[in-house]
This record gives C-alpha cells, sequence and structure tokens, in this order.
C-alpha cells in the first residue's frame, strides 16, 4: 500500500478546508441529497462528500455506509486531490500496487473507485464529491460528466456555509458595536446632563440676582449660554432616544387610538394656537405602543417647530391596508425643499434652518423615527412644499 502524499500546499490547503466550519457538522439534506443522486445516476451502492483533515478523511455526507470518518494514509480521495485532471477513476483496485494490502479493499471491498476534487474559488482542493462500488467497473461519459458537474455543487455549498458564517460573525460584531454606542451614549448622557442642569441654573440664578445690574450685552450672553446648554440637553436626549429606539420595540399591545391621539395631542401642543385633527371614531390596533408614541412625538413636534405661521394645523389619519397599518401625520409649516427630502432621515442631518423658537435641530429626531418605523416592520416616505406644509405617510406591520 502506498499513503497519499501530502500536497505541497498543505498548510493553506487545510486552513481553507477549516474555514468553511464543516469538519465534524452533522449530517445536512442538502449534502445527502447530492450523494443519493449521484449514487442512482453511476448506479453505484456507494457516494461520499469528503473533506480530507489532517489526520482523517471526514465524510461530510456518507450514502451506502454506516461511519463518517476514516484514517487519510488509507484514503483513496487522498491520492484523487494530488492527481492531474478533473476526476480520478480506479476500475479494480486489486491491481493498482496503491491500495494494495489497503483495508478499504480487503475489509469494506471497495473495488472501483471515481471522485472528483472539491476545488474552492481559491484553487484549493478540500475533499472529493466520490462514488465505490464492490467489484470492477466503468463510468461513460454523461456519467464523468454528471459527477464533475455537482461537484461544483457541492463546493457552493461549501461557499454558502462561509458566507452565513461570515454573515454571523458580522451580524453579532454589528450587535456589539451597537450595544457598546448604546452604553456610551448612556453614560455620555447620565454623566453630561447633570453639569448641563447646574449651568442652566446658575444662569438663571445669575440673571435673577443681577437683572438690574448686568448691562445688555452681559444679559445677552447668559441668554445664548442658557439656550446654548438646553439645546446640548436635547441634542443628548435626542442620541440616547435614538440608541435606546431597538430596545423598545419588543412587546406589543392593544392601543385604543382615539385616547393614544389625545394623549399624543396634550404631550405635543405645549403653547400656541394649534388645530388638530385625527380620526375619532373608536378603533383597536395590536402594536408597540411606546414605538408608535415616538414616532408620532416626533414628526408632530417638528410639524410645530418648523412652522413659521400664526396658526399651526396638524392632521393625522389612520386606515387598515391588508397587512399593514397606515398612518399619515400633515402640517401647514415652512414645507421642506426637494433636495433636502431624501437627507432628511439621515443621522446628524439638519437643514441648516432655525425652528420657531430659534434653535438649531440636531439631527436625530427623523432618524430615530425612521429606524422605529423600520424595526416595526414598516417604511415611511415624506410629501413636501416649501410654505404650504409637509405630509409624512408610515405603515406599520400588524404581525
Amino acid at each position: 500500500m502506498i499513503a497519499p502524499a501530502f500536497p505541497h500546499n498543505e498548510l493553506k490547503r487545510q486552513r481553507e478546508v477549516e474555514k468553511y466550519g464543516l469538519l465534524d457538522s452533522l449530517p445536512e439534506e442538502s449534502f445527502d441529497n447530492i450523494t443519493k443522486l449521484i449514487s442512482y445516476i453511476c448506479d453505484v451502492p456507494i457516494a461520499l462528500i469528503t473533506l480530507l483533515d489532517k489526520e482523517r478523511n471526514f465524510l461530510k455526507s456518507h450514502h451506502g455506509i454506516p461511519f463518517n470518518e476514516s484514517p487519510r494514509e488509507i484514503s483513496f480521495c487522498g491520492h484523487a486531490i494530488n492527481a492531474e485532471g478533473p476526476i480520478m477513476i480506479v476500475e479494480d483496485s486489486r491491481k493498482d500496487e496503491r491500495f494494495h494490502g489497503n483495508p478499504l479493499v480487503d475489509d469494506y471491498k471497495a473495488i472501483f473507485y471515481a471522485g472528483v476534487p472539491l476545488v474552492n474559488s481559491e484553487g484549493y482542493k478540500l475533499g472529493t464529491l466520490c462514488v465505490y462500488d464492490h467489484k470492477p467497473r466503468k463510468l461513460d461519459e454523461k456519467q464523468i460528466n454528471t459527477l464533475i458537474d455537482l461537484s461544483k455543487q457541492v463546493v457552493s455549498l461549501f461557499e454558502q456555509n462561509y458566507n452565513n458564517i461570515q454573515l454571523k460573525k458580522a451580524q453579532e460584531h454589528l450587535q456589539e458595536r451597537n450595544e457598546n454606542l448604546r452604553k456610551f451614549a448612556s453614560v455620555v448622557s447620565h454623566d453630561l446632563k447633570s453639569p448641563l442642569a447646574n449651568i442652566v441654573m446658575l444662569t438663571d440664578l445669575l440673571a435673577e440676582e443681577n437683572k438690574n445690574t448686568l448691562n445688555s450685552d452681559s444679559v445677552e450672553y447668559l441668554h445664548h449660554l442658557r439656550s446654548s446648554s438646553l439645546s446640548l440637553r436635547d441634542y443628548i436626549d435626542g442620541l440616547l432616544q435614538f440608541y435606546r429606539s431597538d430596545h423598545s420595540i419588543e412587546k406589543r399591545e392593544t392601543v385604543d387610538l382615539v385616547p393614544f391621539f389625545e394623549n399624543i395631542k396634550e404631550l405635543t401642543a405645549t403653547g400656541g394656537d394649534i388645530h388638530f385633527e385625527y380620526p375619532q371614531n373608536p378603533r383597536s390596533i395590536y402594536v408597540n405602543k411606546s414605538g408608535l408614541e415616538q414616532v408620532f412625538v416626533n414628526l408632530i413636534t417638528n410639524a410645530i417647530k418648523y412652522n413659521s405661521k400664526e396658526n399651526v394645523e396638524i392632521g393625522i389619519t389612520f386606515e387598515e391596508q391588508g397587512d399593514r397599518y397606515a398612518f399619515s401625520v400633515k402640517d401647514n409649516g415652512d414645507g421642506i425643499s426637494e433636495e433636502h427630502r431624501s437627507k432628511i432621515f439621515d443621522l446628524f442631518t439638519t437643514l441648516g434652518k432655525e425652528d420657531r423658537n430659534g434653535n438649531m435641530g440636531s439631527g436625530i429626531g427623523l432618524a430615530t423615527v425612521k429606524k422605529v418605523v423600520s424595526n416595526l416592520g414598516g417604511c415611511i416616505q415624506v410629501n413636501s412644499e416649501i410654505n404650504k406644509g409637509s405630509e409624512f405617510n408610515f405603515t406599520l406591520s400588524k404581525q
């Protein structure tokens, strides 16, 4: 018997084998279907998908035999990956000096063998798609071509498994990164909000205690310091809300829309002449309440803030569309230019425009809205016309 030699690139080849995560894996129907099919096409009792490991031949799929590995030093497949050409055929192993005294021949009657190396995109031979018979025989041209074609399908399944592994790693990395960002946002929020509150309190105290002695410039400086601190506080709150939004969408509950919209009105209409219209007929939906509330508060707050008209008008609609809930929030505000509509849902994107209180936006609110809507299985879009208003339409999944 002649044991198969290791390829000259064995170390790199072994790393390629291991990267697919298939060694010692459980049987899979997709691979077993291929060995059953090629066994039938070639009219042989045994068909295997093998991966040549360091000291063994691991059988990812084994049709016709009960074991799932054998020593590499006695494997036919070890010779097949060293052979030239797309396939190695041994019509009668008893006449081949490489297999004299081989236990596979003597004990398991592996007389006929045909094996196609499984070559990945990097050119490494990972193992084989092979067939055995207990008697000498030949394969016709169609059987050989089918064996070669199916070997490519096996490699495609290997690549698919590898891509799934990489995707899972990427998802885990992204989840870890998002969790770290959420924790960072929470820590920053906690560590900054307290000093900011102190700054606001001290500026109010200074302004009150020295209102008769401060000149106009000093009063303006204190006002600017106070408004800047409040803007930074709102920015921090918005950032924390954005990173917390992934953790607030799991629970669903029955929501009665009329009292829900009444509550939204109380939360957002905090001053000025604001006219609300919303559906008055009793309706109930099954949805994540906190997520829906977050979306409406952000949209309506923006509709009020970016509205220079004396009378602010807010209109809300609702309807069911198959497997989705459909909402709209319409205002008579300043509108959004066409060039900015595609950007307003991007995190930290602002339009460079002050709101009705003279403050600049943070570019977080609408990004949070889009994120929540997406996480709840929906989508959002906006129609707008300068000086006439905007209408935000969004859907949520019922499931």
